[in-house]
């Protein structure tokens, strides 16, 4: 115990110690692994990209300064709001968090990944359709399907869906 005095007048003045109360909340990592304990029920690229990093213990800075890219755009890669992920920079990503690409994968991305083209050509083939007649029922040029085919353009989302979605191929 202090005394403290002031103009002749002392008292005591007592030292009070609380413990340091901590929140009762979960971090953000432990929330993500309760929603998500199995990565493979995991049906989005994004939330793939995030489930490894947590798994791996790293920030986005550090996933991003593996890859030389900024931390922005890695963040946007995490965001959900991306349909398509760059194949060389997941496959460094895959190579980081020991895992293989096809882990990464959503649907649409592993589509890209295994070929585009030959999905798309055998899909035309079985229907025993054209280029031209395929791409009329999709509202596209028999162009556009000859490059689908040929690899030289990426097949957006969209398309995909409308062609793939619900298909096992």
């Amino acid at each position: 115990m202090y005394l403290m005095c002031r103009k002749n007048v002392c008292a005591p003045l007592y030292v009070l110690s609380f413990p340091f109360a901590l929140p009762r909340s979960l971090t953000e990592a432990q929330r993500f692994f309760y929603l998500n304990p199995n990565p493979k029920r995991i049906d989005n690229t994004a939330d793939r990209l995030r489930y490894y990093r947590y798994k791996n213990s790293l920030l986005q800075r550090d996933v991003a300064d593996y890859l030389g890219i900024d931390r922005g755009t890695y963040k946007s890669y995490e965001d959900n709001n991306r349909d398509y992920y760059p194949l060389d920079k997941l496959l460094k990503i895959a190579d980081l968090f020991k895992v293989d690409i096809t882990d990464l994968l959503d649907d649409y991305n592993r589509f890209l990944f295994e070929g585009q083209g030959n999905k798309t050509k055998a899909l035309r083939k079985e229907m025993e359709l054209t280029q031209s007649d395929f791409g009329k029922q999709l509202g596209v040029s028999a162009k556009t399907v000859r490059q689908w085919e040929l690899e030289g353009v990426r097949m957006f989302k969209g398309t995909w869906e409308t062609i793939f979605k619900g298909l096992q191929i």
